[in-house]
């Protein structure tokens, strides 16, 4: 391998990016598992509904303030950009994108958007029975009963985005050969050198994840 090709290891995904990604699945799996139970089991599904609010309300300002490949604007692309990569998809020799592709882009932020609209309708949902979000009384039974239902089919679709996630991920590490999975767990790609791009301090991260983790609080508990 010449100089010219010769790649090294180099942080794409900063620790925040990668603490946020592991957590999300973590908390969706229990809110799944949790909500499928019901019962007692429904109040585990309330924390990790507010655990997901908290960890979306980071993302989203850490997609403002955080790395290169953290950030919105790096990664986001229009919709001619987003069809173009989409043709070429399945083109083996098709250039590969050192943060999100395109298209990947499109989905991290849609499912962001879908949670957050999740975790914002539990706030407002009951269940007729023992348990009912912080703010339920603020509105009609008939308004939260049609945001519970919501609530419900809004899953389906949280369902659907990892399906369509996970197929993405499997297209690339057996069709093009690119291990997402792994990238996401050290942080690096093989990549040249002068991709390499500087990282964000990580107590910044803590600031931004403490502050939002006590608005959140005060907000449900006031």
């Amino acid at each position: 391998m010449n100089e010219t090709h010769a790649t090294v290891p180099v942080r794409v995904w900063d620790i925040p990016v990668r603490l946020f990604h592991w957590l999300l699945v973590l908390l969706v799996i229990v809110m799944f598992v949790t909500g499928k139970l019901g019962g007692n089991w429904l109040e585990w599904h309330e924390r990790a509904g507010y655990s997901i609010l908290v960890l979306v309300m980071f993302r989203i300002v850490w997609g403002f303030v955080g790395s290169h490949h953290a950030r919105f604007v790096n990664f986001l692309r229009g919709p001619r950009t987003v069809l173009a990569y989409v043709k070429n998809a399945v083109r083996k020799d098709s250039p590969r994108h050192t943060g999100h592709n395109p298209l990947g882009a499109v989905s991290a932020v849609t499912m962001l958007g879908v949670l957050l609209l999740q975790a914002v309708m539990g706030l407002f949902a009951n269940d007729d029975l023992m348990l009912e979000g912080p703010f339920a009384h603020l509105v009609s039974k008939s308004v939260s009963d049609q945001l519970t239902t919501l609530h419900k089919l809004n899953s389906t679709l949280i369902l659907i985005l990892i399906g369509g996630h996970l197929a993405a991920i499997a297209f690339a590490y057996f069709y093009k050969q690119e291990n997402l999975v792994k990238a996401m767990i050290t942080g690096d790609k093989m990549l040249p050198a002068s991709a390499a791009t500087p990282a964000r301090p990580v107590w910044l991260a803590w600031v931004i994840g403490i502050w939002v983790a006590v608005a959140a609080y005060a907000l449900l508990h006031r």
